[in-house]
């Protein structure tokens, strides 16, 4: 299992405000990240193509440029192709720059980032942790649904109830989550029913 390393020093300038991003192929299609001298601002999961990632992560960073990858990101790219590719990694030591959240969503996501590969919880049980009551559990699916940093702030961790897979705001939608799922060898209640990909064909995100 390959850890990250936390730190800002090799990401650009420590302080940097500009956003920047970077388009990359996985085994699964193309994903895309964006990042400031803070931390990762942003992840797009795997897309069938280059310019479809590019749109998404545009999307939430439209000011961002388009750069080569410094060592550190260089690096989080790395993990996440290994990832796709059924490896095991950490990415919970990754800096990330989230950028205004209200105190609850914020929580939610520092809780969720606490989920390891293989481990899943559901969004009763998030809400719970943090002292809330079974009510809450739909605003921790508001804040997976809205999470700007897919994989890294790992959402699709987190079930309906009964293990079943629940929603999922990423490219592919439930199915895309059932399938990460089953690369970590999480079992879920009534996964969503898809055809089995060939090795050529993406994810389906």
């Amino acid at each position: 299992m390959v850890a990250m390393r936390r730190g800002v020093s090799d990401i650009v300038q420590e302080g940097d405000a500009m956003n920047r991003y970077h388009v990359f192929e996985t085994a699964h299609g193309f994903a895309a990240i964006g990042w400031s001298g803070r931390g990762v601002t942003a992840f797009r999961l795997p897309a069938r193509s280059a310019s479809e990632s590019e749109r998404s992560l545009l999307r939430r960073l439209p000011d961002a440029v388009r750069s080569d990858p410094p060592a550190e990101i260089a690096g989080i790219i790395a993990a996440t192709q290994r990832y796709f590719a059924g490896e095991q990694v950490d990415l919970t030591a990754i800096p990330i720059d989230l950028g205004e959240q209200s105190p609850f969503f914020a929580q939610v996501y520092d809780a969720v980032r606490s989920l390891g590969w293989g481990e899943s919880t559901t969004y009763g049980a998030v809400a719970k942790s943090l002292g809330a009551g079974p009510e809450f559990a739909r605003d921790v699916g508001q804040a997976m649904a809205a999470n700007p940093i897919p994989l890294i702030v790992p959402c699709h961790r987190v079930l309906a109830a009964g293990g079943k897979v629940g929603g999922f705001s990423a490219p592919g939608g439930s199915v895309a989550k059932a399938r990460m799922l089953a690369l970590e060898g999480i079992e879920t209640a009534a996964a969503p029913v898809a055809p089995r990909p060939s090795p050529q064909q993406s994810f389906g995100f």
